[in-house]
């Protein structure tokens, strides 16, 4: 049997281990949960611990279920944030995850998986005087509800998925919603399906009926992909749904230049239609200065009683934010990126030299056009069908082949320059203008 590793997890510097589990997990995200849950159904496995920086157990995505447990009770095929995070806490508490979070100490393990999420640390824009506003100013993803928007002027910079869901919501309450965009995005007509009664009674008892539900709302997302295509008819359905929808002024300023899906995709949740409203106005310019009264742009300054940063999450720099990650010989995750040639992990989640270690929602993992919970949930049941020696002791540790990994990433970069992602746009995907060496399809 080979030599036993094991990781020591924590903060700071004063090394005092306060204990040890089988198995850590760096985060207490969906992954997380998926996680727990798969080793309780799967192994009837306990000994795990969870590190969350955040105060609950949650986080962000009829596919923002688990497969392993059933939510006949939606209310539509989109449903809202609270009714999302309701049935995430419903999870969480049916496999006791919330007892498994601790205090961050430092802790030894066997097992280390991280599940920090893709879209954690919200991206604030450095825009000159941002400081000097005199009013109030905030990032979409720390919402002040202390702020009353009822009658206010209020700014949205950014045009991505979080900018189109708060026009239409906050449009009918402020007496102007003033949006900034630099970069318009391509937006699709949503898959809305309003659930009855008789809909939700028949998910219930009859599961066969809610599998079969389940899987034509996945098919229906692969179906989808065609949009993504650069033929003429997938470029003519789209260009009719915004014609459509949009006030003619808007047309040209909401059109993209670059092809579908090498930017996130927007699926309308009324943004469109809302601005036809008299009181909501888009300008395609860049805030060059945030003034005491409000945003100095190419056409002026504009007078604003709230701005909102709409501006998305950090996605540049390191992977592991917060974080290092050692393997062995204190070798760290970018020391062996840089080996390699750039961010990568044998189908996502292992590298060499990093025994027992797995990445949930890693490099190349998600798509952009299905839910990141399926990508969770296939690298949670890879991980746990490698790791099953090392769970049932047969084994001490498992650990991907450098040759294999290398292959595997090469190929990805290979394949990756062949699409959409590739064809120059600044993104998620490309947080940068991409090279070959850097190609990370978060």
């Amino acid at each position: 049997m080979a030599r036993s590793f094991r990781y020591l997890v924590g903060l700071g510097t004063d090394v005092r281990i306060n204990g040890y589990n089988e198995i850590v997990c760096v985060g207490g995200g969906l992954a997380a949960i998926s996680l727990g849950s798969q080793l309780q159904i799967q192994y009837n496995f306990t000994d795990f611990h969870i590190y969350n920086k955040n105060d609950g157990i949650g986080g962000t995505c009829a596919l923002y279920s688990f497969s392993f447990t059933s939510n006949p009770d939606w209310t539509c095929s989109l449903p809202t944030q609270g009714e999302i995070k309701k049935y995430i806490d419903r999870v969480a508490s049916k496999y006791g995850i919330p007892q498994r979070v601790r205090d961050t100490y430092f802790h030894e393990c066997k097992i280390l998986f991280t599940a920090q999420g893709l879209l954690v640390e919200p991206n604030y824009p450095k825009i000159p005087g941002l400081e000097t506003f005199k009013g109030h100013v905030y990032h979409s993803a720390c919402w002040d509800h202390s702020v009353d928007l009822k009658g206010k002027k209020v700014a949205i910079i950014g045009s991505g998925c979080t900018a189109t869901q708060i026009v239409p919501a906050i449009a009918p309450e402020v007496e102007v919603v003033k949006q900034f965009i630099r970069t318009p995005h391509w937006i699709l007509p949503p898959p809305v399906i309003e659930y009855s009664d008789f809909d939700r009674w028949m998910y219930k008892n009859v599961p066969l009926a809610y599998r079969f539900h389940r899987l034509l709302v996945f098919a229906s997302t692969e179906w989808n992909f065609r949009l993504f295509g650069l033929s003429r008819y997938s470029q003519g359905q789209r260009d009719r749904y915004l014609h459509e929808k949009a006030p003619e002024k808007y047309h040209e300023l909401l059109l993209p230049d670059y092809q579908t899906a090498c930017k996130r995709r927007i699926l309308d949740g009324g943004y469109l239609t809302s601005l036809n409203r008299p009181n909501v106005q888009v300008h395609k310019e860049k805030a060059i200065e945030i003034t005491p009264r409000g945003i100095k742009g190419s056409s002026g300054i504009h007078d604003v009683d709230v701005i909102v940063l709409a501006t998305g999450f950090q996605t540049s720099g390191k992977f592991f934010k917060g974080m290092e990650v050692l393997g062995r010989n204190g070798v760290s995750a970018d020391q062996h990126w840089d080996g390699i040639g750039g961010i990568g992990a044998y189908n996502t989640t292992a590298m060499h030299n990093f025994p027992n270690f797995f990445i949930l929602l890693g490099p190349n993992s998600v798509t952009g056009h299905t839910s990141a919970i399926v990508a969770i949930e296939n690298t949670v049941d890879y991980a746990l069908r490698v790791l099953k020696p090392v769970l049932r002791g047969y084994a001490s540790r498992v650990e991907v082949k450098e040759r294999s990994e290398k292959e595997y990433v090469n190929w990805i970069q290979a394949e990756l320059r062949k699409t959409v992602w590739n064809t120059g746009c600044t993104s998620v995907t490309f947080p940068l203008p991409p090279s070959p060496s850097e190609t990370d399809l978060r």
